[in-house]
């Protein structure tokens, strides 16, 4: 297992999937003996156990924003933790709301709870989720790993944030699911690997229209919401970063896109290497062992 690693645990962008697509966003960050999970969409549970990741020793769970192949499945991840030994709140940071999230989880499955409590012995779920709001305002430390936030761009979600974890050694940002922005060449500076968000727009108007929907909403959010991937280079080069994973990517092993198509949008603006993002694909961050 690598000491210092990021694990791309879902890669595709949006809350669907179907036969032969990847799950939804989550990745897990290895850093100076912390294991982090950022997001928690659908399949980040099975995810993680695959990576060799115990339920119990999760140190922290950063939320990016509240749709819902970020956090669908955070309820089910620290529940299954729970009915595994976990005993110990884990602190859950995310935007606001993310209570309500939580308390009619619990709620939903109060039957289980109870009977579980009960008939098990088992300590009550309710205080494993140590909630606290995630906002581009403040420093969080885990452990020696340090996390800013800042503010992205994804209408029409306001509260949506790229992350930077960093330590004394090592520094990985996520860019979260973001328009092209300005700002996130500087946090991303030097940075020994950006994770960022990626579409291919042609892919994305075939894979809309293969959907039917009435008018062109769908579409429209999409494009203005989310980063091609040749603009995505090009901020992974103007950071200086040692190395660039697409990830959230738009379509995902559809609308006969293929990965030489990733490749062409990327190679004329990044030269350093690339990752295109695969389910369970693990990245080790420069001077660890692969």
């Amino acid at each position: 297992m690598n000491d210092n690693s990021v694990t791309l645990l879902g890669v595709k962008g949006g809350p669907a999937i179907r036969p032969g697509s990847s799950m939804p966003s989550s990745t897990l960050v290895r850093l100076a003996g912390q294991t982090i999970l950022v997001d928690a969409g659908l399949g980040c549970t099975a995810g993680l156990v695959r990576a060799g990741v115990a339920l119990t020793e999760i140190d922290a769970i950063l939320v990016t924003h509240l749709h819902s192949d970020h956090y669908l499945e955070l309820g089910p991840l620290l529940h299954t933790a729970w009915t595994a030994g976990l005993k110990r709140p884990v602190p859950v940071h995310g935007p606001a709301g993310l209570d309500t999230y939580w308390e009619a989880f619990l709620a939903s499955m109060a039957h289980d709870i109870d009977t579980r409590i009960a008939d098990e012995g088992r300590p009550d779920p309710a205080p494993l989720a140590a909630l606290q709001v995630l906002d581009d305002t403040t420093t969080l430390h885990i452990g020696p790993v340090s996390v800013t936030a800042l503010r992205n761009d994804h209408p029409p979600v306001t509260d949506s944030y790229a992350l930077r974890l960093a330590t004394r050694d090592h520094a990985v940002v996520l860019s979260g699911d973001t328009a092209p922005m300005p700002g996130m060449a500087a946090f991303a500076s030097n940075a020994d690997l950006l994770v960022h968000e990626a579409m291919l727009p042609a892919g994305v108007r075939t894979i809309v229209a293969r959907m039917g929907y009435p008018d062109d909403r769908l579409q429209q959010h999409i494009l203005r919401s989310h980063t091609p991937a040749a603009e995505a280079a090009r901020i992974a080069a103007q950071a200086g970063v040692k190395s660039l994973a697409l990830h959230h990517l738009i379509p995902d092993n559809d609308a006969g896109m293929t990965r030489a198509d990733w490749q062409a949008a990327v190679a004329p603006h990044f030269a350093g290497p690339l990752h295109i993002g695969e389910d369970g694909l693990t990245i080790a961050l420069e001077g660890e062992a692969a």
